[in-house]
Parts: structure tokens; C-alpha cells; sequence
């Protein structure tokens, strides 16, 4: 068995196309009317047509439940913040943090308020730290990883 992708319940599949392809930098690769595919594996679905295909009433179908979310990661993520302050109606889990091992993050809600989170990419936590003075080792010990996967996220930069 192949996991093949999450898809997320809509309600208004335009503003949730807009919002995942404007503000995500996502492209949509299958449009089918009520389920939209997006390049990296995630789809968007109607309201109605869900809550046919599970049998439900469409007030059966529960948005906001905090318990999940969709990550990614950019090598801007200076300027994808910048972008984020612009959007308007942007609400917030919470702002840019800095988590333990370094890297940065922030967490808001897409227009059905589904949990989307953005992360610094692990390269550029490494280039941020290398470009602070430390070696290898150093960043390997900041950011609770074995020296490996530092070596690793930054020769992606020369890939």
C-alpha cells in the first residue's frame, strides 16, 4: 500500500484554490471541479461533494479542530513572513518562534481554518548559524542533530 496525498474539506473551493496557490506558491496539477490536486500531494475537496462520498449531512463535518496540520518548509522564509503580513484576514496560531533546535516557524489558518505551519528549511538554519561563526559541530550541537545531517542540509546548498 502507497499513501498517495491528505486532502482537505473546503467551503468555498476558489478562495481555498486562491489562498493555497497565491500565498502557498502551490500549483494545481488535476482540477476536477469539486477536487482540486496541488503539486506536493494535497488536494483540496467541496463541502458537498465530501460530505456525500461519507454519507453526512454537511453540517456533520467539523472545521477548526487544531489536531492536525500541512507543513512546509521555504528557503525564504524572511520573505514569505513579509508576505504573510500582507495577506488580508491572515489569522494566526501564533507568530514567527524560534524553536529549540533553531529553526523558525509560524503557524496560521487557511480560510477553513485548517492548521497550516511554515518552517525555515533545515539548510538555511544551518547557513544562518555557519554565517554566525560556528562550525559544523557547533550547529550540530545547537540543533540537537548528529554532524551528519548538518553536513548533509548543507551541501544541499551546492547541489
Amino acid at each position: 500500500m502507497k499513501f498517495n496525498g491528505t486532502l482537505l474539506v473546503v467551503q468555498d473551493l476558489e478562495r481555498s484554490k486562491r489562498f493555497y496557490m497565491e500565498l502557498m506558491g502551490c500549483k494545481v496539477t488535476e482540477d476536477f471541479g469539486a477536487n482540486i490536486t496541488f503539486d506536493n500531494a494535497f488536494s483540496l475537496q467541496t463541502l458537498e461533494s465530501w460530505s456525500g462520498f461519507i454519507h453526512r449531512a454537511p453540517a456533520d463535518v467539523r472545521f477548526a479542530g487544531n489536531d492536525a496540520e500541512l507543513y512546509f518548509e521555504g528557503d525564504d522564509f524572511d520573505g514569505f513572513v513579509k508576505k504573510l503580513e500582507s495577506w488580508q484576514g491572515l489569522e494566526y496560531v501564533h507568530p514567527v518562534q524560534e524553536h529549540s533546535w533553531g529553526q523558525r516557524g509560524v503557524r496560521f489558518y487557511d480560510p477553513d481554518r485548517h492548521v497550516i505551519e511554515v518552517g525555515e528549511s533545515m539548510r538555511d538554519v544551518c547557513l544562518r548559524f555557519r554565517a554566525q561563526g560556528m562550525t559544523n559541530a557547533q550547529v550540530a550541537a545547537r540543533m540537537d542533530v548528529d554532524a551528519a545531517y548538518v553536513a548533509r542540509w548543507l551541501a544541499e546548498d551546492f547541489a
